[in-house]
C-alpha cells in the first residue's frame, strides 16, 4: 500500500558517461522537432534516471535558461550525474547526428548549388518558409486586431527588420521599452 509507482521513483543507478552519451545520441537520432516527450520517456520511464517530478522540475529550470530546452536538459542531466564530463557527453550525444546531417547536407549543397533544379528547389522552399512565417505572424497578431498600439508596435518592428534591414536586437531594445512606456501611459 505504501509503494510509490515506478514512474515516480528513479529505478536505476546513476548513468555513467557512456550511458549518458548513448541515451542522448539515440534521442538525437530518433527525435525531430518536438523531442521533449521522447526525452521524458527515455529519462523517466525507460532508463529511470529521473523521477517524473525531477524531470518536471528540471524542465522548468531548462525553460528559464536561454537556449533550447532539450539542449539545456542534456547538459543539466549530464552535470547532475557525472559533472562536466557527463554534461559534455550528453550534449555531444544529442547533437552528433544532427550535426553530421547538417554537415552532410552542406557538402551535398556545395556540390550541387549551381544546378538549376536545386536553385528552383530552394526557391520553392523559401516561398514555403515565407508562407509559414506570414501564417505565424497572422496567428500572433490576430488577438491584437483591436489593439491599435500593439499593431503599431508590431508594424514598426516588421518595418525596421524586414524593410529597413535593421538588426533585431537594437530594434527590440528600442521598441520594447517604448511599448511598455506607451502602454503604461495608456493605462493611466
Amino acid at each position: 500500500m505504501d509503494a510509490i509507482p515506478a514512474a515516480q521513483t528513479a529505478k536505476h543507478d546513476a548513468p555513467d558517461v557512456g550511458e549518458l552519451f548513448m541515451g542522448f545520441f539515440i534521442l538525437g537520432l530518433t527525435g525531430f522537432g518536438g523531442v521533449l516527450p521522447l526525452a521524458r520517456h527515455m529519462m523517466v520511464e525507460k532508463r529511470g534516471w529521473l523521477t517524473g517530478a525531477e524531470f518536471t522540475d528540471l524542465l522548468g529550470l531548462c525553460q528559464f535558461l536561454p537556449g533550447g530546452n532539450i539542449i539545456n536538459m542534456s547538459v543539466a542531466v549530464g552535470l547532475k550525474f557525472r559533472g562536466i564530463p557527463g554534461a559534455f557527453a550528453s550534449i555531444l550525444g544529442l547533437i552528433a547526428v544532427p550535426t553530421a546531417v547538417v554537415i552532410g547536407l552542406g557538402v551535398i549543397y556545395g556540390r550541387f548549388a549551381d544546378d538549376p533544379v536545386v536553385r528552383h528547389l530552394f526557391g520553392g522552399l523559401a516561398a514555403a518558409a515565407a508562407g509559414l512565417l506570414i501564417s505565424t505572424a497572422i496567428k500572433i497578431a490576430w488577438p491584437l486586431r483591436r489593439d491599435v498600439l500593439g499593431l503599431v508596435i508590431g508594424a514598426l518592428c516588421v518595418l525596421a527588420i524586414a524593410v529597413f534591414r535593421l538588426p533585431l536586437l537594437p530594434t527590440l531594445l528600442t521598441l520594447a521599452p517604448l511599448s511598455i512606456l506607451l502602454r503604461s501611459r495608456q493605462a493611466s
